[in-house]
């Protein structure tokens, strides 16, 4: 395997982790077009959404952690890039405990689910609620920015329902 340039792997990984967005978003409006009538579409677009980003989320996961790993594993691979890759599958595996807690602390404050994406320069917070008060906003923005350190400009609560 040959060495990648430190660049080359940022661009990987983000165009997997669009990937797993477009993804998401095309099989939600699938699921919602061809809902039978028996469930509303709202509540079958959102359970789908929620499940569907859960596990694409986990499986793409794993496939980044497969790729450090290789990395790691392989005699080929320089020490920097095994250093790189070890320091990167441990920044990952925080991020997704952060993600997991923070998820866990939102839903045990009443919310029916969330999903928590995060990237370089936002965190978005997808709420299952139809709409959310000035005081769930603010109670969730407090939730994110004391488990995930991030600025309160870098956060966007999205209520889907």
């Amino acid at each position: 395997m040959k060495n990648m340039t430190k660049k080359k792997k940022i661009v990987i990984l983000s165009v997997m982790v669009a990937l797993l967005l477009v993804t998401g978003f095309v099989n939600v409006a699938l699921n919602s077009s061809l809902s039978d009538g028996r469930v509303t579409e709202t509540s079958t677009s959102s359970a789908s959404f929620y499940a569907t980003y859960r596990s694409e989320r986990e499986a793409t996961r794993t496939q980044e952690i497969q790729f450090y790993d290789s990395i790691i594993a392989s005699a080929s691979s320089s020490t920097t890039a095994k250093e790189e890759a070890e320091v990167n599958k441990m920044a990952l595996i925080a991020q997704m405990e952060k993600e997991l807690v923070t998820e866990g602390i939102i839903k045990g404050k009443g919310f029916a689910d969330c999903v928590i994406t995060t990237s370089s320069n936002n965190v978005n917070v997808f709420v299952k609620s139809a709409e959310l008060s000035k005081e769930e906003v603010a109670q969730i923005t407090s939730i994110v920015v004391t488990q995930l350190n991030v600025d309160l400009d870098k956060i966007i609560i999205l209520p889907s329902e």
